[in-house]
């Protein structure tokens, strides 16, 4: 089903699908490096006897068909008198856990990640350009992974669009979400073989925003508010307050806070699925979900996802959200 290769960056390259054993890709939409782990089986009979294995090496994986699914490195090495090692890999989005001091100006979410990894050398594929373009950044030790993560939840909140950072085979890339929709369906009959559902308003759900903004020229400090009164009636105040960039105007606030009354005002639908494996399947992806026991027939976002291969049994774990939409 598999094939896993190490490379040693000294020219040898060892195909070692024949060792390996109980295979975990997980990915995660935000903040996480995409991980491989597996176990290796040391001294087989038939292991090459210069064969060997040590933190930095390159590991990638590929399905039986070509398909491309994990490119990292070994980054941790899990052994002992026993024949089983535990292999662990991230992609480069691990390295991205260094923290450093940036001082940004104008500029967008996709200039932040070319920048960092100019930086720190590391590889870029595709990077969709984010458009909005961000009047100050300034990050003193932050992690930069942290930094970019701001840098895409500026963007949504000020243009109500959302991106996806993670590393694809390699590179780095940065995609609008609204692109990267799987054409199939996960649910009654179809791949699902059990599932969990939580709606809730406990963990990212306003109804009430408030922005302010120091005033230089005034000395006092402007503050702006809207809020959903039938949502506040329903479920009482719960309010967001955050500061503004100085520089921002009234028309951009306005425009600032109404999107995010829009994505914040909202329940949050939370389902954990059980399913039969699909590779197509990762963090940052929407898939179409149909359970009709909840009256669900819309598509979800894919939070975190967990492959898992154990010799012929090929299954994933979805944490998938999405966002209903506020009452009238």
């Amino acid at each position: 089903m598999l094939t896993v290769f190490i490379d040693k960056k000294d020219g040898n390259v060892w195909n070692i699908s024949q060792l390996v054993a109980d295979v975990t890709w997980k990915t995660s939409r935000i903040g996480k490096a995409g991980s491989l782990s597996f176990t290796l089986i040391k001294n087989s009979p038939d292991q090459d006897q210069s064969f060997s294995y040590a933190n930095g090496d390159i590991v990638y994986v590929q399905m039986k068909d070509g398909t491309k699914v994990f490119y990292g490195y070994i980054f941790s090495i899990d052994g002992g008198k026993d024949e089983a090692v535990k292999i662990t890999c991230y992609d480069q989005l691990r390295y991205l856990m260094a923290s450093d001091t940036y001082v940004l100006a104008n500029v967008t979410a996709s200039e932040v990640v070319k920048q960092i990894a100019t930086d720190f050398k590391l590889k870029l594929g595709r990077i969709d350009d984010t458009e909005y373009r961000i009047p100050t950044m300034s990050e003193d030790n932050q992690k930069l992974m942290d930094i970019i993560c701001k840098a895409l939840d500026i963007t949504l909140i000020n243009s109500g669009k959302n991106y996806v950072f993670f590393d694809d085979f390699g590179t780095l890339t940065v995609r609008n979400i609204e692109d990267l929709k799987l054409d199939f369906i996960i649910g009654d009959n179809s791949l699902m073989t059990d599932y969990s559902h939580k709606v809730s308003i406990d963990e990212d759900t306003y109804n009430r925003i408030k922005l302010y903004r120091d005033n230089e020229d005034t000395g006092m400090r402007d503050t702006y508010i809207t809020q959903h009164s039938g949502n506040m009636a329903k479920w009482g105040v719960l309010q967001l307050s955050q500061s503004v960039d100085e520089k921002m105007n009234d028309a951009q606030i306005s425009e600032m806070i109404d999107t995010l009354i829009a994505i914040k005002n909202k329940e949050t639908r939370i389902l954990k699925i059980e399913a039969i494996g699909d590779i197509r399947v990762r963090a940052g992806r929407y898939v179409q979900i149909i359970i009709e026991e909840y009256g669900i027939n819309q598509p979800f976002l894919v939070d975190e996802c967990t492959h898992n291969f154990d010799g012929v049994n090929y299954t994933m774990t979805l944490d998938l959200r999405v966002f209903l939409r506020p009452s009238s």
